[in-house]
């Protein structure tokens, strides 16, 4: 099994602490993969019935910098030249997940959302327009479901906000990857009506001039700020699943997960 658990480190994010244990044991190899998420490959050659995966960590995050109210005039010409840039065109161009349908263009049509004259300015009322038109209901959806499943509903979870959201960026010229992390949520709905903390949370990154990747949260119409903690990103779900493996044994499975996230303490000034 494959386990992209470790929180990523970055400018604004600085892994303290980090731990795997499992039950029944098995042996644990690190790799890194071409996105550069920290994944452990694990091995149990053992007979069982269940498989226990325990995951903590302790992570520092700070605030991001405060973004300008708009990105110099030529801002949209750079960021259509990076769709002819080898190093970004992973982001630039569909995946799997996340790629052109004609549930997508009508969606588009129907809301008469497009580029403007400012990338940042545009890119925020992307993430509003997707948060006005979709609901979020805990269940709707599934890992595996395309995004004209939530089109066609208009309800789903934040990996589909952000697979629609990644599409249309992307359709754009603007480098977009998928982020999955938690999301520290102080009074999480009880009834599933919004992202709790009791579970993996996905959002966007956007590549933009003046500023490097700026991430977009659709499901709650916000940016980014130090209650996100970033564990993987990659052109879509399907490059960044928490657990990834193959079982030999045994007609049916089935997968409980539980996320907590605990605020310890804010950072004292030096």
């Amino acid at each position: 099994m494959s386990l992209c658990l470790r929180p990523l480190d970055g400018a604004r994010q600085q892994v303290l602490e980090f731990g795997i244990t499992t039950s029944p044991p098995g042996r644990l190899t690190t790799e890194v993969d071409p996105f550069g998420n920290t994944r452990h490959v694990l091995t149990v050659n053992e007979t069982h019935d269940t498989l226990e995966v325990v995951s903590v960590s302790t992570v520092e995050v700070a605030p991001p910098p405060s973004l300008p109210q708009s990105l110099e005039p030529e801002a949209w010409e750079v960021v259509r030249f990076w769709t002819t840039d080898l190093d970004l065109w992973q982001f630039t161009h569909p995946s799997p997940g996340a790629g052109p349908t004609p549930a997508l263009t009508e969606f588009v049509s129907e809301t008469g959302i497009g580029p403007g004259s400012d990338p940042l300015t545009d890119l925020a009322a992307l993430a509003s327009t997707l948060n006005d038109n979709f609901e979020y209901v805990a269940g709707s959806t599934s890992v595996d479901s395309p995004i004209d499943e939530i089109l066609a509903t208009r309800q789903g979870v934040c990996q589909d906000y952000a697979h629609v959201m990644i599409a249309i960026a992307r359709s754009w010229g603007v480098p977009t990857r998928y982020v999955s992390g938690y999301l520290y949520v102080e009074d999480a709905p009880a009834d599933g009506a919004g992202p709790a903390s009791t579970a993996t949370h996905a959002w966007v990154e956007c590549r933009l001039p003046q500023l490097g990747w700026v991430e977009f949260d659709p499901t709650n119409r916000t940016l980014t700020d130090h209650r996100y903690v970033r564990t993987a990103v990659g052109r879509d779900y399907r490059d960044v699943p928490p657990t990834r493996g193959v079982v030999e044994g045994g007609a049916n499975s089935g997968l409980d997960v539980d996320v907590r996230v605990t605020r310890l303490a804010d950072a004292t000034p030096p």
